[in-house]
């Protein structure tokens, strides 16, 4: 099942507790009872119903009052908001200056919600097809926050990065003082695979300063989108659809770049496994 097709699966079951739980249902199974205790037969259109006819009524009382909050878009567009927020929880997040950067994000979406309900017909339809696209860069983002705090976590990436350097001197001194070519080529060939695992500490290092420079370059990417759909959300009349159009390129090419840090990082990662088990 997609990630998608699950969420739509969790807003319906969100939006059927809510009909259930709301005081109208309450009422109208209250009403319902009250009238199929104390009116055990009554006279519709001529035609004598018994009591039980009472029930049928408010089944149907209640089936009309669970529709329309299913297909209520302003109920769906909070419930799936309300269920978008909690696939990202942001206490998962370690790092504080990703977390901050999330959270502003969050807000961001948050306000071009606000700018949908202004809109209306085609405008309004446009607006949520870019939302569902901005939810998919803040998962990215989410992602790439959580790849940050994998390698600024990784206690073992630390120790390397103080030992290693030490290492390499030793080993180039003992190379300089080894008589016995055969021990001086085996140190010479432990010297390579130091020399290649402080590259990849660098390259570990690097990486991290890119995904953190990525993340803050996408959250000023995401401020100019809104301040752009602002623009969109204040024009009378027109759907705009070039401009999301172009608008939802764009954030298919932040997607994508994100996409791409995360997976060098992840290439570190693997290279970084490769030399620890060599």
């Amino acid at each position: 099942m997609s990630e998608r097709e699950n969420v739509r699966q969790k807003v319906l079951g969100t939006l059927l507790t809510n009909a259930i739980l709301r005081w109208e249902t309450f009422a109208t199974l209250l009403i319902t009872m009250i009238l199929f205790i104390a009116v055990p037969q009554f006279n519709l259109l001529g035609i004598d119903l018994p009591s039980w006819f009472w029930l049928v009524l408010g089944g149907v009382a209640e089936g009309a009052l669970i529709w329309s909050t299913l297909t209520d878009p302003e109920e769906t567009q909070q419930a799936i908001a309300r269920e978008f927020e909690s696939q990202y929880d942001l206490a998962h997040v370690r790092n504080a200056v990703s977390r901050d950067r999330l959270k502003k994000a969050m807000e961001y979406r948050r306000n071009m919600m606000k700018l949908q309900k202004q809109r209306k017909g085609a405008g309004r339809a446009q607006f949520n097809d870019t939302i569902t696209d901005v939810n998919d860069w803040i998962a990215a983002m989410y992602g790439l926050a959580l790849h940050i705090d994998t390698f600024e976590g990784n206690a073992l990436i630390e120790s390397d990065m103080k030992s290693v350097p030490q290492q390499i001197e030793k080993v180039k001194i003992r190379i300089d003082r080894e008589r016995d070519e055969r021990v001086k080529g085996d140190l010479e060939g432990q010297l390579e695979l130091l020399e290649r695992q402080r590259l990849n500490l660098e390259s570990t290092k690097n990486s991290i300063r890119r995904a953190e420079i990525a993340l803050e370059s996408t959250l000023s990417s995401l401020g100019t989108m809104y301040a752009q759909m602002s623009l969109l959300g204040t024009r009378a009349g027109g759907t705009d659809s070039s401009r999301f159009q172009r608008i939802r390129l764009e954030i298919k090419d932040e997607v994508n770049s994100l996409q791409d840090t995360i997976d060098a990082m992840e290439e570190v990662q693997s290279q970084s496994s490769m030399l620890h088990n060599s």
